[in-house]
């Protein structure tokens, strides 16, 4: 009897023990909201937790994306540089000029990559399946830092940000200045709406980096598009420029031709050093008319190569 009271009372001591023992309870704090965001626009998104479904309306976005060790459930329908043949197989959606709605909201996104110029009308369309359009743009290398900052955040991933912005300070600061300024005309378009990058332009900024004259810098802007000016065949002969450099998205060689054809219409185009000298170059369309992200740094470096050929 003794003995089953001693068990007894060391079954009772035990559980007391064990219940002091356990560790309070750990009040979680509320998880809503506890991202907060705030895109080119001064929006605030909101997010539980960083975004797990991503879909990336331009290449230049899905590239920063990928560099920081994000990936996205739908990309642009578009063809991918090297640096983004792993995004192959994401789902198509379309472009920052015209998205498939249904076949975003099939997947299912927690948030959306678009530019603020292009896309900030279609901020209801977006919340209206249930997600959130974070918007930003690209018109100079200090926006691209900007996104990779802002996506930084967005992921979790701020130390990879970190560094590939220093990765891009470092490489601004080698470029070694041309000794003679190269007079350069950069032009983007396609047949009939030929436009020549400003100073506040991404490729009018990567010019400058790379220590090149844009002839155009004092042209009035476009009134729709800001970073452009109108060109024509005076304005590039009174300028003379030694190199005039085809920006397009497709069919470059058409460009070329469709450009050339123009300019020639006036008699003394043939004088012009960069057309007499065979000077007249398409740039990589991956790097150039549109934004390169993460490859930006490659941006630079085919422009100082350029510039240095003429200037050397």
């Amino acid at each position: 009897m003794k003995f089953s009271h001693v068990i007894l009372a060391g079954l009772v001591l035990m559980l007391l023990l064990s219940g002091c023992s356990q560790a309070a309870p750990v009040e979680k704090e509320s998880a809503a909201g506890a991202l907060k965001i705030k895109d080119f626009t001064g929006r605030t998104l909101s997010f539980d937790e960083s975004p797990q479904r991503i879909v990336a309306l331009s290449t230049g976005d899905l590239s920063i994306l990928y560099a920081l060790g994000g990936e996205a459930v739908g990309r642009p329908t578009a063809e991918l540089p090297d640096s983004l043949q792993k995004a192959k197989s994401v789902q198509t959606i379309g472009t920052t000029h015209q998205f498939d709605v249904e076949l975003i909201t099939s997947l299912q996104p927690d948030v959306v990559l678009g530019n603020e110029q292009l896309n900030s009308k279609d901020i209801s369309t977006i919340e209206g399946i249930g997600s959130q359009l974070l918007l930003t743009s690209a018109n100079s290398v200090k926006d691209i830092q900007r996104q990779i900052s802002l996506f930084g955040e967005l992921l979790g991933k701020q130390q990879k940000a970190k560094a590939l912005n220093d990765q891009i300070d470092e490489r601004k600061k080698q470029v070694k200045q041309p000794k003679k300024k190269v007079k350069t005309l950069v032009v983007y378009g396609a047949p009939g709406t030929y436009m020549a990058a400003l100073p506040q332009s991404l490729s009018g900024d990567l010019l400058h980096i790379a220590g090149g004259a844009n002839i155009a810098e004092n042209e009035p802007a476009l009134e729709k598009f800001p970073q452009y000016a109108q060109i024509n065949a005076e304005m590039v002969i009174e300028a003379d420029p030694d190199l005039i450099l085809l920006m397009t998205h497709s069919n470059p060689e058409d460009v070329k031709a469709g450009f050339m054809s123009e300019m020639k219409q006036n008699a003394a185009w043939h004088d012009v050093s960069a057309v007499k000298n065979g000077r007249v170059e398409i740039l990589p369309s991956d790097l150039f008319g549109t934004n390169p992200g993460a490859d930006v740094i490659k941006a630079i470096d085919e422009l100082e190569k350029r510039l240095k050929r003429l200037s050397s």
